[in-house]
C-alpha cells in the first residue's frame, strides 16, 4: 500500500503522508490555484499537478523532490491550424434531429488539462495530457515538450482534418459540461488508459463522444461504444455521442475496463469491444462519476452512488459506496463511518482511487474519507479541505 495520498482541489495541492498508521496532511502547495489533477509518476516518482489559473490558464507542474519544490512548464499549446467545429450547450427547445447547418470553426484554445496519464517502464519519458477541447497531448521528454496527437484531434468522428480544410464528415463529438465554466462547450478527454502489456494500446475516453482505441501507438483510432446506452439521445445505441465519465482498467487483467457513464455503469470484459450495463437502480447503483477497479481481480470494482443531473449529490443525504465482485452481476453498499444524513457530497471522476486493500475518496464539500478494508468500513482523513478535484495514490 501507498504512503502518500495526492489531492487536486479548488485551492491547491494536498500531500497526505502515512506515518505511524495515520494519516497528516502537509502544508498545502499551489495554494489559492485550482488544481485539476495531481499525481504521482510510479516509473520515477516524479509528482505532477495540472493547475487551472483563473488569470494565465492552464499549466503542468512538476516536483522532482517528493513535494518540496515545483517548476512549472511551459504551457501546451495547439499547433496553428488546430481548428475544432463549435458546440452549443442545448436548450429546452433543442432539436437533436433537426437537419444541421453549416460547421462553424474556432481555432484550438487550452482550456483544461484535464488529465495526466504516464507510459510503460520501457518508455521513461513518455507522458500523456487530455485537454478541453478534446486534444490528445504526448510527451517523450518527461514533459518538456508536448505535441498533439493529430490521428485522433482529426479523426472522422470529429469531422476530419480541420487542418488541411473544412469538415468531411459530420462531428459527432459533442460537448462536456465542465466546459461550461470556461465560457464555451466542448468535449474533453478525461480518462487514458495505457495497456501494461503493450504500450501502443491505449484507451481514451470523451465527454461527450464515447470511449476510442488505438492499437498501434496513437496513429489511428477506432470507436469503441458497441453495447453503450445513451438514454437522452434519439437512438440509444448510437454509435457516437456517449458520456463515460471516467474509464479504468484492471492493471493485471487489462481486457478489464469499467466505466460510470452518466446512463449507468458499464463493465467490459474484452477490452472494450463490447460494454454490457450492470446497473442496479434499485440499490443506487446506476449514476455517479468514479470507479475503481481492483488491480488484481478485473471482475472488482467500486462505485460513489450519486442522485442524477441536476441534484448531483449523495443520494437521500446519505454516503454510500458500492463493491462488486462479480462483473456487475451483484453489488454490495457499504456506510459504515460515513454520514447518512445532510449529506450533499459529490464525489468527482478523478476523486476516488485504490493502492492494495485502501481505498480514498474525496469531495466536492472538502470532506476526505478512507478505507483499509476494501471499503466496507470509512474513516474521515478531514472535513475542511477545498473542494477536492482528484485523488491519488502516491
Amino acid at each position: 500500500m501507498s504512503d502518500v495520498i495526492l489531492l487536486g482541489t479548488r485551492k491547491g495541492t494536498v500531500i497526505f503522508d502515512r506515518r505511524d498508521a495515520t494519516w497528516q496532511p502537509r502544508p498545502i502547495l499551489h495554494a489559492g490555484i485550482p488544481v485539476c489533477y495531481a499525481a504521482c509518476d510510479p516509473r520515477d516518482g516524479t509528482l505532477w499537478a495540472s493547475l487551472d489559473h483563473g488569470h494565465w490558464g492552464p499549466k503542468l507542474s512538476r516536483s522532482r523532490d517528493a513535494g518540496v519544490t515545483w517548476e512549472d512548464l511551459v504551457a501546451l499549446k495547439y499547433p496553428p491550424g488546430a481548428r475544432h467545429i463549435v458546440q452549443y450547450l442545448p436548450t429546452p427547445d433543442f432539436d437533436p434531429q433537426a437537419p444541421a447547418g453549416q460547421p462553424e470553426y474556432r481555432d484550438a484554445t487550452l482550456l483544461k488539462i484535464w488529465n495526466i496519464a504516464f507510459g510503460a517502464a520501457e518508455q521513461p519519458g513518455r507522458l500523456y495530457a487530455g485537454t478541453i477541447p478534446g486534444g490528445l497531448f504526448v510527451s517523450d521528454d518527461g514533459g518538456d515538450s508536448w505535441t498533439l496527437n493529430r490521428p485522433l484531434w482529426n479523426h472522422e468522428s470529429r469531422g476530419g482534418d480541420l487542418f488541411s480544410g473544412d469538415a468531411t464528415s459530420e462531428t459527432r463529438w459533442g460537448g462536456t459540461p465542465a466546459s461550461v465554466d470556461y465560457g464555451v462547450f466542448e468535449p474533453g478527454i478525461h480518462s487514458i488508459v495505457v495497456d501494461p502489456r503493450d504500450p501502443d494500446h491505449i484507451h481514451v475516453a470523451v465527454s461527450s463522444a464515447g470511449v476510442l482505441e488505438t492499437t498501434d501507438g496513437g496513429r489511428s483510432w477506432a470507436g469503441r461504444n458497441r453495447g453503450m446506452l445513451n438514454d437522452y439521445m434519439p437512438d440509444p445505441n448510437a454509435d457516437w455521442g456517449h458520456d463515460p465519465h471516467f474509464i479504468a482498467g484492471c492493471p493485471a487483467q487489462p481486457d478489464h475496463l469499467w466505466q460510470q457513464n452518466h446512463c449507468g455503469v458499464f463493465y467490459s470484459e474484452d477490452g472494450a469491444q463490447t460494454w454490457n450495463k450492470v446497473s442496479i437502480p434499485e440499490r443506487g447503483v446506476h449514476f455517479g462519476f468514479p470507479v475503481a477497479v481492483d488491480a488484481q481481480n478485473g471482475r472488482t470494482a467500486w462505485v460513489i452512488p450519486a442522485q442524477a443531473d441536476m441534484a448531483r449529490m449523495a443520494i437521500n443525504g446519505g454516503l454510500c459506496v458500492a463493491r462488486t465482485q462479480d462483473g456487475g452481476q451483484s453489488w454490495q453498499t457499504f456506510r459504515t463511518g460515513l454520514p447518512q444524513e445532510h449529506a450533499y457530497d459529490l464525489v468527482l471522476r478523478h476523486g476516488m482511487d485504490i493502492a492494495g486493500d485502501c481505498l480514498c475518496f474525496g469531495t466536492t464539500t472538502g470532506n476526505v474519507y478512507l478505507s483499509e478494508d476494501r471499503g466496507e468500513t470509512w474513516h474521515c482523513l478531514g472535513h475542511n479541505f477545498p473542494p477536492v478535484y482528484s485523488v491519488r495514490f502516491g
